[in-house]
């Protein structure tokens, strides 16, 4: 059976939180609204509309708002941000055993696009603003075996789409955290995640993986 394996983007792939900040901080400016960049960076996840609503934004403001964000974003988050260390070694390893590699991450589609193109990564198949267990039809849609990502959102969504759960405390979530949140696997790094995978490719692949 051949193999794909899902990866979220922000935190388990790269790592985009100065850019992240500083947009953030600009809209914040531009708006007058109390948007603290430092605290939105150090918690990403959750999907923009949502951000701007836990930080107080009225809904009618909210579409203009993220709006700008993706406007804005391009020029100066791409440019700041770096790979996580392991992220081309995994992609690269999935490619290895003949897999397809998929992202589905919360971000703005077209934003993600212009970061795999940024790091020359090639993907099978990508979706964005996907939160949670609304990642899971992108998943099962796809087959995926496993999901990888640094968020209790995205153990939720591997649970849902049947997936095994590998967690990077690479984010704003501790290992205990993906733990409690049923992860099937916790990796230090997404470093460990090449040779992990080459070791339980077979069961991925033909769904024999003990999950929790």
């Amino acid at each position: 059976m051949s193999l794909t394996v899902g990866f979220d983007l922000d935190m388990t792939l790269i790592d985009p939180r100065p850019g992240m900040a500083a947009v953030m901080d600009a809209v914040a400016a531009e708006s007058g609204y109390p948007l603290d960049g430092a605290h939105f960076a150090a918690n990403l996840g959750p999907p923009l509309d949502m951000v701007y609503r836990d930080f107080g934004v009225p809904e009618e403001d909210v579409p203009d708002l993220v709006a700008r964000f993706r406007q804005l974003y391009p020029e100066i988050v791409i440019p700041a941000t770096v790979a996580l260390p392991g992220a081309e070694q995994s992609l690269a390893a999935v490619r290895e055993l003949g897999g397809s590699a998929v992202v589905v991450t919360g971000k703005y589609r077209a934003n993600a696009a212009l970061h795999l193109a940024a790091f020359g990564w090639e993907v099978d198949h990508l979706f964005g603003e996907l939160w949670s267990t609304g990642k899971a039809e992108a998943l099962k849609a796809r087959g995926a075996a496993a999901y990888v990502g640094d968020h209790v959102g995205d153990v939720r969504g591997a649970q849902a789409a049947g997936a095994v759960a590998v967690g990077v405390p690479t984010g704003p979530c501790s290992a205990a955290e993906l733990t409690a949140e049923g992860a099937d696997v916790v990796l230090s790094s997404l470093a460990e995640f090449p040779d992990w995978l080459r070791e339980h490719a077979p069961r991925l692949a033909d769904g024999s993986f003990a999950r929790r």
